[in-house]
């Protein structure tokens, strides 16, 4: 996949996780595709299998957020929170629950353009370190990384460019 070679998960202190990724399309389509329900699900599906069946996107300060995935097994799961700062097309920050999962989390996307690509950096810190030592564990950065790659791709479809 093209640019999967720039995705990077680092761990820079005890509850953080870190991931970049460069994408080729300016940074107000990537941007969209984090703000537009309907490009949403096309891509934030994490690895095969899964759809995503609630898309509620918070689009202002303030604004609450759910997502509810199903996979083909029947099994389902969701996240949801608050967005607590909103910079289009720069920054978003949102507290996360996700069901299953101890506590609250941060999450922030940063989008920052360079030579008409865009550096997407995704923090997420998390209440313990052991929560973000679950979330290691648990396969998420190539559930991201499948995402990521469904993303790219949907770049290169003339109905998003």
């Amino acid at each position: 996949m093209k640019n999967s070679e720039t995705f990077e998960v680092t761990t820079p202190g005890d509850r953080e996780i870190v991931i970049t990724r460069v994408f080729d399309a300016p940074r107000r389509l990537v941007f969209e595709a984090f703000s537009k329900p309907e490009l949403l699900k096309r891509w934030l599906l994490g690895p095969p299998g899964w759809e995503m069946i609630v898309c509620e996107v918070a689009n202002k300060v303030g604004d609450s957020y759910r997502y509810v995935w199903r996979h083909a097994d029947g099994q389902q799961m969701g996240i949801y929170g608050v967005c607590e700062e909103h910079v289009p097309p720069e920054k978003v920050v949102c507290t996360e629950h996700m069901e299953g999962i101890p506590g609250e989390s941060r999450v922030t996307n940063l989008f920052v353009e360079e030579d008409g690509k865009t550096r997407l950096t995704l923090t997420v810190i998390y209440e313990s370190q052991q929560v973000r030592d679950m979330m290691i564990k648990s396969g998420m950065a190539r559930g991201v990384a499948a995402s990521y790659d469904r993303l790219e791709a949907l770049f290169a479809s003339p109905a998003v460019a």
